[in-house]
């Protein structure tokens, strides 16, 4: 399979349902796309951001509309996506969904042959942690596309899905299902399945994604998005720029002599340079100030595979794995004019620089609680960019259509989502997931 798209869209009216929707990640993708979606997402605080975000959702549990009112969805959705909760197989969680990577695959293969929902369910409580199935949702919601009247048992023209990289074992073996044997209605599918680097596609940080984008055959085959920028090496950062120290108490500062952005290091690269934090964060825009001083951080995880620099990048380098714990992050400045090399603490991050860590547009109106948390659990809206392009077959994104400030939906628009949402202009109602 190829990486070189044909820029011709597969499709003439794409739309697309975001399963595990989180604060909208992808539906911010497809909305600078100009791609319609609807977002199904169980917590409160996401479909809060989401609301105000104006960007059209379910409040309600993945499985339980599956189950209950898949018939309620809009019967022109033709391309599913979706990133399910990678908590258990995250590598900073505690395994037990990479554990039980062989026991999913049974199940992968179980639901291709028809076994019933109700049995599959019963035996899905077999695993340890009920999060691990979840994973298995996109496919259960491809079968379900196939059996629906209200869709007139039309199956899905693409599928993009995303996770953390521990989940390409199971990415590998839906593309096998997906090519080999089909749905069990006879409904295959052409399929390219890999490890992405983020910040290849100029997202200011370094996040690993294992992708699956799949088309109907008939529609062409998949490819992967071409990357625009240049992969971000920390071995060869840390060889380069040894006066890099780790912050302990008196924390420095250095100027790295790195290309300028969009600068084109060799003849035969037509790669960008990767986009770093300062790049991102350092002009003003929207109601962001702009952070023109430089800068380093320290996380509270490692960044670059060497202990004695463990979580310490500065401005010139890209950001660290944004999760849930970017609140945390300790932002250092210079002390003066006539100490540049001596540092203090200075102002952390806002959600706003978080979230244009992530990508996501400037003054995006993160609402509810736990806002660093739906930072860190989004799907970069330009990295979801590049894969809904690369799966309907749209040109490129580039950076500059995420930098634009994001404008909020009004009072009146909110009200009718959440109506829509939840079922209530200003509250939930007893339809909605409670988190118990």
């Amino acid at each position: 399979m190829t990486s070189t798209p044909p820029h011709q869209s597969i499709l003439d009216k794409p739309f697309v349902l975001d399963l595990f929707a989180g604060p909208g990640g992808l539906d911010v993708a497809g909305h600078r796309l100009g791609v319609p979606s609807l977002g199904i997402e169980w917590d409160v605080s996401a479909c809060l951001t989401r609301y105000r975000a104006g960007l059209d959702t379910l409040h309600a549990d993945v499985s339980a509309v599956r189950r209950e009112s898949f018939e309620s969805l809009p019967p022109e959705i033709n391309v599913l996506a979706g990133g399910p909760p990678c908590q258990t197989y995250s590598v900073a969680g505690k395994g037990s969904g990479r554990e039980a990577l062989d026991k999913v695959k049974e199940f992968i293969e179980r639901l291709m042959a028809g076994d019933p929902d109700e049995k599959i369910d019963k035996d899905l409580k077999s695993l340890s942690d009920p999060r691990t199935a979840l994973v298995l949702e996109p496919l259960r919601y491809a079968i379900q596309a196939t059996r629906s009247p209200n869709r007139g048992h039309r199956p899905y023209d693409a599928i993009v899905l995303e996770q953390v990289p521990a989940v390409k074992a199971l990415w590998d073996r839906y593309a096998e299902v997906l090519q080999q044997i089909g749905l069990p209605d006879g409904t295959k599918y052409q399929a390219v399945v890999e490890v992405l680097d983020t910040e290849t596609y100029g997202v200011p940080q370094t996040r690993s994604r294992a992708v699956l984008i799949a088309r109907r055959v008939g529609l062409g085959d998949p490819f992967l998005p071409k990357a625009t920028h240049r992969a971000y090496e920390a071995r060869e950062w840390n060889r380069r720029n040894d006066g890099v120290a780790a912050p302990t108490m008196q924390p420095t500062l250095y100027d790295a002599k790195v290309p300028e952005p969009g600068e084109r290091p060799t003849e035969d690269d037509d790669l960008r340079h990767w986009t770093s934090m300062g790049d991102a964060l350092a002009e003003p825009v929207g109601t962001h100030p702009g952070r023109r001083t430089p800068f380093l951080i320290r996380s509270n995880y490692g960044s670059s595979g060497n202990p004695g620099r463990r979580g310490v990048r500065t401005d010139r380098q890209p950001a660290t794995t944004v999760t849930g714990r970017i609140s945390r992050f300790v932002v250092f400045e210079p002390v003066g004019d006539h100490h540049p090399d001596v540092v203090c603490e200075g102002p952390r991050f806002s959600m706003n620089e978080a979230g244009m860590l992530q990508s996501f547009p400037p003054d995006y109106p993160w609402s509810g609680t736990a806002r660093a948390q739906q930072v860190g659990n989004a799907v970069p809206p330009l990295f979801g960019a590049h894969l809904l392009s690369a799966a309907l077959g749209l040109p490129a994104p580039t950076p500059e259509v995420l930098r634009k400030p994001w404008v909020p939906a009004t009072e009146e628009q909110r009200a009718k989502l959440r109506s829509h949402g939840c079922g209530a202009a200003d509250d939930c109602t007893a339809r909605c997931p409670r988190p118990e």
